[in-house]
């Protein structure tokens, strides 16, 4: 009997008490992908195509949340923390246990994450088996599909549980070392890159979905990886064949794009490799303050803020950053007010804004008054006064935290990419973007590979951004150009494990933690241990 869908996971929560304190534990279905049939009688998916487009839609809200795999990535680190102002942001320490790098098994992100990325690999196995009678372009995408999620379980977890399609729940599925996981996702990835339609960069719908060069970037992305999955130095092999893959991908014409904010708009741009149609409105609002643009839907959320140090990387005065000032342009700035809504030919839509639309009719473009990059200091309305904290004092982004509880409403130096000037909930979510694949080319050229100068690569990007160019580069200054190049793009965990930066002390973590290579994977859910026994826990937990 052929079937349309995957039986839904049960997101079963334990407490780390209840794990403790009772023997006798029912297994419950959770990372172990259970068929709906138990006699192993599949025989394919009815519509492949549906299949596969349904595989893109539930990754469009896997990318969209700002919690699970987001918070995994980017909380996890230097680059984002979300403190506890009273009771706002408290969850019962799970934004905080992050950052401090005190998280356990039983943690609710870490759990989600696991079964989501484990349910896509198995939901694209169906896709790719024989029985399904998928074309040649959908296995592709399937490939894709399972390639990256697979890379992600991978990643985070060191060890992936591997269900074949018509298998019962009978059987615990094998499990895949981190070093067979790679080798896996490298082979669907250079599968997919022969199955996918080569599409162009400026190809706005094109590259809402899996391409060539999509197929391409993830392919560099892993290789330049492999050898944290496998152990020993980066190989130069897999380092000159990252600098081919971002070269090919230079060759359908992606490359580096001038107006670094422009980018984060719903139009087509050079960039741009593959975006999905997830509304970026979690981007904006968890760090805005209540009062600001609340004519637009979705108001502030006054959540997640960065630590000083990850500020005090960008070039440009240390405690100001006001549009218009000496910093480089990826740091952004603060408007010291609101910016005139211009309609000439009377659509509704500002003349040089993208999406700017005036719903109020105050004469400013909704959402103006919010700068990009980040917000530090005094926030300004859109006439040109200073906005306030909902008791009624200034609203200034200070620098500076008490902690991680005790904050007030203005505490914390704010993050933010995508504007709401634009759209407060655009559905437009960057997932792949050339700089990131140019600065992966330099850095395969710093750990060996041929084919051009690591430093005149970062260069070239730093002069398009106005940074001043650097005199050569080291590991860490990759290290830190890659962050002020794609924060908030969840890829700082991810680069710090590769540099060997994530376990080293900073604001707020927690002093047990410095240090503790352990933490550089995540747990295996106590959900995942109790319902596979071939999984074996993580070290450290």
């Amino acid at each position: 009997m052929k079937r349309e869908q995957l039986k839904k996971l049960m997101l079963v929560t334990l407490s780390s008490a209840f794990v403790l304190s009772c023997t006798d534990l029912e297994i419950s279905e959770s990372d172990s992908i259970f068929p709906e049939t138990s006699t192993g009688g599949f025989d394919g998916v009815n519509d492949p195509g549906s299949a596969v487009d349904q595989l893109y839609n539930d990754m469009n809200g896997q990318f969209g949340d700002q919690a699970n795999l987001f918070a995994l990535s980017e909380v996890s680190t230097d680059e984002l923390l979300v403190p506890t102002r009273g009771t706002d942001w408290g969850d019962n320490g799970i934004w905080r246990t992050l950052h401090t790098h005190t998280w356990s098994p039983s943690h609710q992100f870490i759990l989600n994450t696991w079964n989501q990325f484990n349910q896509n690999v198995f939901r694209a196995s169906e896709v790719i088996d024989s029985r399904s009678n998928a074309t040649a372009e959908q296995v592709a995408n399937a490939k894709f599909v399972r390639g990256f999620s697979m890379w992600v379980v991978m990643d985070l977890f060191g060890q992936v549980p591997f269900r074949e399609v018509d298998e019962g729940p009978d059987i615990s599925p094998r499990v895949l070392t981190r070093a067979e996981a790679a080798d896996f996702v490298i082979s669907d990835l250079t599968d997919a890159i022969a199955g996918l339609p080569v599409v162009n960069a400026n190809d706005l719908e094109g590259t809402k979905r899996a391409s060539k060069a999509a197929a391409q970037y993830m392919l560099a992305k892993v290789l330049l990886n492999k050898h944290i999955y496998t152990g020993g130095a980066p190989d130069t092999g897999d380092m000159n064949q990252v600098v081919s893959l971002v070269d090919e991908i230079n060759g359908a014409g992606f490359d580096l794009q001038e107006g670094f904010f422009d980018i984060f708009t719903e139009t087509a741009d050079s960039e741009t490799i593959w975006w999905r149609p997830a509304a970026v409105g979690n981007r904006i609002w968890n760090t805005l303050h209540y009062n600001m643009s609340p004519e637009i839907t979705g108001g502030g959320w006054n959540g997640f803020t960065t630590l000083a140090e990850f500020y005090d990387m960008f070039e440009g005065p240390s405690d100001s950053n006001v549009e218009g000032g000496a910093q480089e342009e990826r740091r952004g700035g603060v408007p010291l007010g609101g910016t005139p809504f211009v309609d000439t030919n009377d659509d509704g839509v500002d003349d040089n804004v993208v999406g700017g639309v005036d719903n109020n009719g105050d004469g400013f473009i909704d959402g103006s008054n919010v700068g990009y990059g980040f917000l530090l200091g005094q926030q300004y309305n859109y006439d040109g006064s200073k906005l306030k904290t909902r008791p009624g004092g200034d609203l200034n982004f200070t620098k500076s935290l008490p902690g991680l509880v005790g904050n007030g409403e203005d505490t914390g130096i704010r993050v933010i990419k995508y504007n709401p000037r634009h759209g407060g909930f655009t559905p437009h979510l960057i997932i792949f973007r050339y700089a990131d694949a140019h600065l992966m080319k330099a850095e395969a050229i710093l750990r060996g590979a041929s084919g051009g100068d690591a430093t005149a690569l970062v260069n070239e990007l730093r002069v398009l951004r106005g940074a001043t160019p650097l005199g050569s580069v080291t590991e860490a200054d990759l290290l830190e150009e890659r962050g002020r190049e794609l924060y908030d793009e969840f890829w700082r965990r991810n680069d710090m494990i590769r540099f060997g930066q994530y376990t080293r002390d900073w604001e707020f973590k927690e002093a047990t933690a410095v240090g503790d290579e352990t933490k550089n994977l995540f747990p295996i859910p106590v959900n995942a241990l109790l319902s596979n026994p071939n999984l074996v826990q993580n070290p450290g937990y």
